[in-house]
């Protein structure tokens, strides 16, 4: 039975050249099978079909086997080979899957059509069910979740309609025409020309140089200078081509940069700029001293100004590397993977992935340097393996769809397949929390990706706590000191709420001896592997979460830290005062039991000088067993790296749930660990035995983090994981106060 069903996948993948449309050749009519036949696609598209008058198009697995005979089963086969990544699926037992077709807007119109005329429709398709594996990964990578097929725009006059939202024909080589539409439209049309977290005015310093695409030199950038900036994959070495203290004596001469070394992406970059019509372009391999840690360390905190104030920047994210060059910019550089087929006269296909999909498959999603290059540039010319596409702060375009009309403007109809990738303004109450929520995003964002030097984990993302530091700490503060090992200080006790993705394994980052750990356990930074900011609920399902944990209540007074030079400085943490109020029908408020400790100068006269980076604060300590949850509500996926555990006192009377912690899988249940208490939360129900410890009220339970003794020194701890824990147990696990050296 397998066998038959892979046969039929791979009957139901259509042949490039009899089935994708190939430049300078016509789509031949294709033949249809009796089902799809008796189907008038053309009165389907023009007066729309509702979802609960879809009609049955018949099992899918009849339906691939048709896909060779029938060009719309080819589309309808193709569509859900593309969509649920079958390839990724090979045993699928795709059996008794019934599929249903509907048509309806692609868009609802904000503006109604000047001459009456309805907006586009596209074909939709309906599987009777999806396979949970196959719904799992739609819902966990953010594919499309929706099958749809579009009309070309060479038939919209068939059905009466404006161009405008139809499906465009991809040629081999992009349309430069296409790119300078777009960057038109978002000059005189939108407001992109500055972002909010830099002045309009602010103009560039006079140690930046451009390329002068047009003398081929670097030369200095005016203050004022207009340019194009670049955001690509290194992929390795390249000092063959770099600029060093020394190539640049003939560098800064008229041909004195010589594109016969320069790597593909790199020559398409300067090409596309002068066929654009721009003349300066800013590279970080060309227009950065390689070999001058002065020069690299003075551009590295101007990251932010480059990318902002780049008239647009261009991704390379269609190849592996900067040798891939840019698909599509010179003939041969791209494959067209646009299934079209000709059915009852009208030009249909497969719509390409959205600019969010497509970037999530690429390896310059994978790299950590892109992320802020992305994050801070306000337009984006964004090269994919699929496809181009432009997004600015209030659009979205691409090139096989036609929906750069300004009619379209205020609907903005695919805005919402971008990469959602950005910095919101903090302009509403409850700004500065907001702040923190965009952090935690950004942090999240940015630790999935992979670092070649991982002592870059800092510098790679230093334009972006520059603009958070210019922008949400006082004015003049210093981003080195607002933000340390990553970890934003002011609010550190959120900061430090940090959890491991539960599917990804998490070891120490150290130096390049593989031994001395480069960055304290505490910040997230001195871990490889995604983390994020979920709330409880993680703890609860066991599935990652995308709403950040607030703490309620700080109960540490005072955070110490170790600088640099083995000094004790205090942190410029901000408090967080309990001042909620209970709304009607809340749960009974109880007496919260737990007062933080006060901080005593005589916590700081240490017999030791402690490592740098390390954490010193008086809390209370007390130990807890751990318990692997195996509820049948918790995920308990066998192949994921972390686990949720049930936090349990140690006390063989009192053995009941009292809290949960996330950990790593390979921890031993049970096993005992060292707590240690950092804030106050709400909590949610489910955590931990109310029969026991009693219901839940305002503020019921307690951050904490579990700890370890160092390797190397007893009187100093390391992170291992951060739960929480329901107050009334904690006030019965005979608790003390301590001082926390926490490295």
């Amino acid at each position: 039975m397998l066998q038959r069903l892979g046969q039929r996948l791979q009957q139901a993948i259509p042949s490039l050249n009899a089935n994708h449309h190939i430049q300078g050749i016509a789509t031949p009519t294709s033949t249809l099978c009796t089902t799809c036949a008796a189907l008038d696609i053309k009165q389907i598209l023009r007066d729309g079909l509702s979802e609960g008058d879809k009609v049955s198009l018949g099992l899918l697995l009849d339906i691939m086997d048709k896909s060779d005979r029938c060009g719309l089963c080819s589309l309808v086969s193709d569509l859900i080979r593309r969509r649920w990544r079958l390839h990724n699926f090979p045993d699928a037992d795709l059996q008794n899957i019934k599929l249903y077709l509907s048509s309806r807007e692609f868009v609802e119109p904000v503006v109604p059509d000047p001459q009456g005329r309805k907006t586009c429709h596209r074909l939709y398709i309906h599987p009777s069910h999806r396979l949970p594996d196959i719904q799992r990964q739609l819902i966990t990578t953010g594919a499309a979740l929706h099958l749809d097929i579009q009309l070309l725009e060479e038939d919209y006059r068939k059905l009466s309609r404006s161009r405008d939202l139809h499906g465009r024909r991809l040629e081999e080589n992009i349309d430069v025409g296409l790119i300078k539409k777009w960057i038109k439209n978002c000059e005189t049309d939108h407001d992109c020309e500055s972002v909010w977290w830099r002045p309009s005015d602010e103009r560039l310093p006079d140690f930046v140089r451009m390329i002068d695409v047009t003398k081929m030199a670097l030369v200095p950038a005016s203050p004022d200078c207009r340019y194009v900036a670049l955001s690509y994959v290194w992929g390795g070495p390249g000092d063959y081509y770099w600029t060093t203290t020394e190539n640049i004596k003939t560098r800064i001469h008229p041909a004195g940069l010589d594109a016969g070394i320069l790597p593909a992406t790199i020559r398409d970059a300067i090409h596309l700029t002068r066929q654009i019509g721009e003349r300066y372009l800013w590279i970080d391999a060309l227009c950065i001293l390689q070999d001058s840690p002065t020069d690299k360390g003075a551009q590295i905190c101007i990251m932010d100004l480059i990318y902002s104030r780049a008239a647009f920047t261009i991704f390379a994210a269609s190849g592996m590397s900067v040798r891939d060059g840019l698909s599509g910019i010179l003939p041969g550089s791209r494959s067209v993977t646009q299934h079209i087929e000709c059915v009852q006269g009208l030009h249909l296909a497969i719509p390409l992935p959205s600019l969010s999909e497509a970037l999530a498959e690429s390896n310059w999603n994978t790299r950590g340097w892109t992320f802020q290059e992305i994050l801070l540039s306000r337009r984006r010319l964004v090269f994919t393996k699929h496809q181009m596409y432009f997004e600015c702060t209030k659009d979205v375009w691409c090139e096989d769809v036609v929906a750069e009309s300004k009619v379209l403007s205020s609907s903005r109809p695919l805005y919402i397949s971008g990469t959602s990738i950005s910095l919101p303004k903090p302009d509403y109450p409850g700004a500065s929390y907001m702040t923190v929520t965009d952090y935690a995003t950004a942090v999240a964002g940015y630790s999935q990706r992979r670092l070649t030097v991982e002592s870059d984990i800092i510098a790679a993302i230093t334009a972006l706590l520059n603009v958070l530091t210019r922008n949400c700490e006082p004015a003049g503060s210093d981003p080195k000191k607002a933000f340390q090992f990553g970890m934003w200080i002011r609010y550190l006790d959120a900061s430090l709420l940090w959890q491991p993705s539960l599917r990804e394994v998490l070891v120490r980052r150290t130096v390049p001896d593989g031994n001395q750990p480069l960055w304290p356990s505490w910040a997230w930074a001195g871990w490889k592997g995604a983390v994020q900011y979920g709330n409880e609920s993680q703890m609860l399902d066991g599935y990652d979460s995308d709403v950040h944990a607030r703490p309620d209540e700080s109960l540490v007074t005072a955070w110490y830290m170790v600088d640099e030079d083995r000094s004790i400085i205090r942190l410029d943490v901000e408090p967080i005062l309990a001042n909620w109020t209970p709304p009607v029908n809340a749960e009974p408020t109880n007496p919260q039991m737990y007062a933080r400790s006060e901080n005593y100068a005589s916590d700081l006269e240490l017999e030791f000088s402690p490592s740098p980076g390390t954490l010193i604060f008086r809390t209370r300590r007390a130990h807890f067993q751990v318990v692997k949850v195996d509820d049948g509500v918790v995920n308990t996926d066998a192949s994921a790296a972390h686990a949720v555990f049930h936090i349990v006192p140690v006390d063989p009377a009192r053995q009941s749930n009292a809290g949960r912690i996330i950990l790593p899988a390979s921890v031993a249940s049970p096993a005992t660990f060292e707590f240690v208490v950092l804030s106050r939360c709400d909590g949610i129900r489910g955590m931990w035995d109310e029969l026991t410890w009693g219901e839940r009220y305002y503020g019921c339970v307690l951050h904490v983090m579990a700890v370890q003794e160092t390797p190397n020194d007893s009187r100093v701890r390391e992170r291992v994981g951060v739960g929480v824990v329901v107050e009334s147990a904690w006030m019965k696990s005979h608790a003390e106060e301590c001082v926390v050296l926490l490295a």
